[in-house]
């Protein structure tokens, strides 16, 4: 498998005419919020800026999964938080961990790649199941600050870990839904 430094700000910019329209953000909102809306109570929304996710209050009566604009990957990645998020997590506003935007120093991008291996090796699971290229992120293009390389190993090595010992529950859901939808093997 070849893992690919990006931006999710570039996400699928680059997709052929046949995987944009075969990748569409829109069957992966409905695939979610199908299987999960009524018993999470959570739904996939498409078009934020940012990604967000914003757990159920007095003004929002379900907790919201927001990914930027309708970028497939984004949406898969935001899933694959919310799949690790555990039931305390999942009452905090993106989980209650902090986000720092591209320009990280070593420090906090050692930090940031820490939290991220998990959520992007579901992220990988997600995209196989759905017969996608999957491509590591690092999130910080304007620094030097990553080793991409190790990064992209310890995410491929937990990717494997998941598959020898199994995923979280509601990932494994989701992988089912998506090997039914894309009619890929599991």
């Amino acid at each position: 498998m070849n893992l690919i430094r990006h931006s999710q700000k570039s996400d699928d910019a680059c997709a052929s005419k046949f995987n944009a329209q075969r990748f569409q953000a829109f069957d992966l909102v409905e695939l979610f919020n199908q299987q999960f809306g009524a018993d999470y109570n959570t739904v996939l929304v498409a078009g934020a800026e940012e990604p967000l996710y914003q757990p159920a209050s007095q003004t929002s009566p379900q907790h919201i999964i927001y990914f930027r604009y309708d970028y497939f990957a984004s949406a898969l990645h935001e899933v694959a938080h919310w799949c690790i998020a555990g039931e305390q997590r999942r009452k905090l506003t993106d989980y209650g961990y902090w986000y720092a935007p591209d320009g990280r120093d070593m420090k906090r991008q050692a930090a940031f790649e820490s939290v991220e291996v998990k959520p992007q090796a579901l992220e990988m699971a997600f995209s196989l199941a759905c017969n996608k290229n999957f491509r590591v992120s690092i999130d910080n293009l304007s620094s030097d600050a990553s080793n991409d390389e190790a990064f992209a190993s310890a995410v491929l090595l937990q990717f494997e870990t998941y598959k020898r010992i199994g995923f979280p529950f509601r990932a494994q859901l989701f992988l089912n839904v998506l090997h039914d939808f894309y009619e890929t093997k599991a």
